[in-house]
């Protein structure tokens, strides 16, 4: 009876987190040089490359590569350097736009085809910049306030009842040295990795019930995956420009406050 009973068809299985980011090596035997890395070399390149052409010999009258550029230094010199640095913004240009389009690139890479993974979505690489930008910050704090200046400022900000200080300095102290620069790191890999998730989940949706098993019933949620995808894709475009705009201002801003106490 075994053998004249028919196999079971396939079912849909959606993807683990597992599949989806435990990519094996490029290169057989050299385990760390994976997709990841790959991309994030190339948005490196990349981003070194576009801001070379545009800047490495400038026109009067931007055009080209220069024009588009200008409008994303604008944007990161109005609205990230500026309201956190003041008159020090343009000292800091260079490393703000660096992170800014660099985390965009590594965001951008998950909707890019071909490549189709976010870089970000890897906690080890916004780990490494938001590690960096902590360090820098505790530098340039000790070095403009001095070693005790920057802890006092940290912890007692003034004008307020010495009972609350009992309270505020330990909160202000775990703040800003231990929840400030984990959660610079882990809303941006967050969002990409649920991003990619959602994206994976109903682009497989989409193949699989149009394409790896079409039927007259599964055809309709074959429809609504790829309609959802196309949806999700937009809307994760949004989101990646969001979070590279997001991580740049939190730079900026712990930069400013190690410059400037007051702020």
């Amino acid at each position: 009876m075994s053998a004249l009973t028919a196999p079971a068809p396939p079912q849909f299985q959606a993807p683990t987190p597992d599949e989806l980011f435990n990519l094996p090596p490029i290169i057989p035997g050299v385990e760390w040089f994976t997709k990841p890395v790959l991309l994030a070399v190339l948005s490196a390149i990349l981003v070194i490359g576009v801001t070379w052409a545009a800047f490495g010999n400038p026109k009067v009258v931007p055009r080209g590569v220069q024009n588009v550029v200008e409008y994303g230094y604008m944007f990161v010199r109005d609205q990230v350097a500026r309201p956190f640095l003041g008159k020090d913004a343009d000292r800091w240009m260079g490393l703000l736009l660096s992170l800014f389009f660099l985390v965009l690139v590594w965001n951008l890479s998950g909707v890019i085809p071909l490549a189709q993974f976010p870089v970000a979505s890897h906690i080890a690489f916004p780990a490494v910049l938001a590690i960096s930008i902590y360090v820098l910050k505790i530098y340039l704090g000790v070095k403009h306030q001095g070693g005790i200046g920057y802890f006092k400022n940290m912890m007692f900000p003034p004008g307020l009842p010495k009972f609350i200080y009992v309270l505020l300095a330990p909160i202000e102290f775990l703040s800003n040295m231990i929840i400030a620069p984990f959660t610079h790191a882990v809303r941006l890999f967050a969002n990409m990795f649920a991003g990619h998730m959602l994206l994976a989940f109903f682009s497989m949706v989409g193949f699989w019930f149009l394409f790896e098993q079409l039927t007259p019933l599964g055809a309709p949620v074959g429809i609504i995956g790829v309609v959802m995808t196309i949806i999700f894709t937009a809307f994760e475009m949004f989101i990646q420009f969001l979070q590279a705009f997001l991580f740049a201002m939190l730079a900026a801003m712990y930069i400013g406050g190690a410059l400037h106490p007051d702020h």
